[in-house]
């Protein structure tokens, strides 16, 4: 199997995390074992006030990052290392071994400041499997030579989604 490595980048709202979410659900249904994690956004009265960490195969839930006091910090967020490494980098490592495809949403500084994700992210690299990851806006350029860059916008977002499960396909079914 011919290993791919696709990134996804974009502005904030876009719309990363929905499709990254959407491709998985398209290849559940069509049988294939997706695994990661996801990371999505955490609002009270449409503010965002942090980020929740999600594993795509078991559905646990951890905090990522808040606003407020707290080490370390990326912003006005504070980064929760102990969930992400529960949740997150566990989830990254399950579908490195047993996963048809690795999903890591997203590679930045906040789930940078865990050496286990940094760790987890270079075995996701390094595997033969495909790998599905959203890239922070600022970490483009550390990750761009690793595979291919899609960056999203909201006028090319279901033409990209169509592009992106047709390619995992036909590296799946290879």
């Amino acid at each position: 199997m011919i290993s791919m490595k696709i990134f996804v980048t974009g502005m904030p709202g876009v719309g990363k995390t929905t499709l990254v979410l959407k491709i998985t659900e398209d290849l559940k249904k069509r049988g294939f074992k997706v695994g990661g994690m996801i990371t999505q956004e955490v609002r009270e009265r449409g503010k965002r006030v942090g980020f929740k960490i999600k594993a795509l195969d078991t559905n646990e839930e951890g905090t990522l990052a808040w606003v407020g006091e707290g080490y370390p910090r990326i912003g006005k967020y504070v980064v929760n290392i102990e969930d992400l490494n529960r949740v997150g980098v566990s989830a990254i490592k399950r579908a490195v071994q047993n996963a048809d495809v690795i999903i890591i949403d997203e590679i930045g500084a906040m789930e940078f400041k865990s050496r286990e994700f940094a760790k987890a992210v270079e075995e996701a690299l390094k595997s033969e499997k495909p790998l599905l990851a959203t890239l922070h806006r600022r970490w483009v350029d550390k990750f761009k030579d690793k595979g291919k860059l899609c960056v999203l916008t909201v006028g090319n977002r279901e033409k990209m989604r169509e592009e992106i499960l047709h390619e995992l396909l036909k590296i799946l079914k290879s």
